[in-house]
């Protein structure tokens, strides 16, 4: 008789799939909802909630029915219930069984009596003390570091998962669970991607900051790319030095330092004129992104030492990382900080790029973009010959998951330069 209850205690969850047409019947049309007034009381739990067909199908195919025979008994048993205004989950169970019975399903009524089986669930301790449920999704996060690609990260935690449940395992020690999993990729992933895992474990045993510096120009994807490796390497802290500029535009006058108020490709224009000379284009450009660029330094650097000193990783992306600032801060800095640039290597890309910021947002004015476009692909090339001036490693990005995949090794290959990278310091 729980079944029903339980079926319906889920009702909150499921609900609005099935509302909004997800896996209804089989032609791919929504479940017609239930005519107002049909309710399911339960009085486990005091409530009166709405009888939906979805619900009994989804409880019918967990007892082991298909999509099509649970859909049709569920039907059967809403027309039953053409003329009831209320029904309790005892009742609904019951009748339920009877259709169940009829239609020559006893082993399946049976199943759905007794309610799916209860697993409990895998629990994993902390080296602090603390528990929290086994989650294959959150250990495929964790093998991203590795540079893996997505599928083979669930194919694995996938495998680990069915690897403890075969065992019988419900409790794990979380370096037990980190050794399992550094040995599934020894033999998947042997080499390399193994001890990119031991290196991150070390990594955050450590407790010392990464700040990933992202430069590159305006259309490059910095943001984009950014967002996606902090959801993998689980850093909660973005920065962009727009913001930062944005912010200092509004405490320093544009008569005091109008190269701050002026685009990054444009700066030059606010230069003042040199021995009676007008400020160039071919004479002044970089001179002019890096007067803005040394600017907003100020900021960056101080968003860098709050990082530091709060022990807090951070992704710093913008225009205003360039390769000479990027070098200085790694030697300065007390964290660990992986300066890379991103860019776009050829012109139609990158005007494609710039186009699509105007479809996606309309406020960042891709018309205007496109009218200073060869400034915008000056000043790529300007920080493509700088970074490789100051042995800045350069990230195309042309296709964006092979971005991902790329600065994900880029940060992997800082880390390994400070951790050792062994099972003896991984799990200790």
């Amino acid at each position: 008789m729980r079944v029903a209850a339980s079926a319906y205690g889920r009702q909150r969850v499921l609900c609005p799939a099935f509302r909004c047409g997800f896996r209804t019947d089989p032609s791919n049309t929504a479940l017609p909802r239930s005519p107002v007034g049909i309710k399911v009381l339960d009085p486990s739990e005091n409530s009166r909630v709405p009888f939906l067909r979805g619900i009994l199908t989804r409880s019918l195919c967990e007892a082991g029915l298909g999509f099509s025979e649970a859909y049709t008994i569920a039907n059967d048993v809403r027309n039953r219930l053409s003329n009831n205004a209320e029904i309790n989950t005892e009742e609904l169970a019951a009748l339920v069984a009877q259709v169940l019975e009829k239609r020559g399903y006893a082993e399946i009524k049976t199943r759905y009596l007794e309610g799916p089986p209860q697993r409990k669930s895998l629990v994993i301790f902390n080296r602090d003390g603390s528990f929290r449920p086994f989650s294959r999704t959150q250990l495929a996060q964790s093998l991203e570091c590795c540079a893996l690609p997505a599928d083979e990260c669930y194919s694995i935690s996938s495998a680990i998962e069915q690897h403890l449940i075969a065992g019988g395992i419900q409790e794990i020690v979380s370096t037990e669970l980190e050794q399992l999993t550094y040995q599934f990729l020894l033999e998947r992933e042997p080499g390399e991607m193994a001890k990119r895992y031991l290196v991150w474990l070390e990594f955050l045993q450590s407790n010392e900051p990464l700040i990933l510096m992202v430069g590159g120009t305006t259309g490059s994807g910095k943001s984009t790319i950014c967002s996606e490796v902090a959801h993998r390497l689980n850093i909660v802290r973005t920065q962009s030095t727009d913001m930062l500029r944005e912010v200092m535009r509004l405490i320093l006058p544009s008569r005091l330092i109008p190269a701050l108020h002026a685009s990054s490709f444009n700066a030059w224009k606010t230069l003042p004129s040199t021995e009676g000379s007008p400020a160039t284009f071919e004479s002044h450009f970089a001179e002019g992104y890096l007067t803005q660029a040394r600017q907003v330094q100020v900021a960056i650097e101080g968003v860098l030492r709050r990082a530091e000193r709060e022990q807090i990783s951070l992704i710093l992306e913008g225009v205003h990382v360039f390769p000479a600032l990027q070098r200085h801060l790694e030697e300065v800095s007390d964290a660990i900080v992986t300066p890379v640039q991103m860019v776009v290597p050829k012109r139609k890309q990158l005007r494609r790029h710039l186009k699509g910021r105007g479809l996606q947002v309309a406020t960042r004015r891709a018309e205007r973009y496109l009218e200073h476009f060869d400034e915008i692909w000056e000043l790529q090339s300007f920080l493509l010959d700088e970074a490789e001036r100051y042995d800045v490693p350069i990230i195309p990005n042309v296709n964006e998951q092979e971005a991902v995949r790329l600065l994900l090794e880029a940060v992997s290959e800082r880390l390994a330069k400070r951790f050792k990278g062994t099972p003896k310091n991984a799990f200790a």
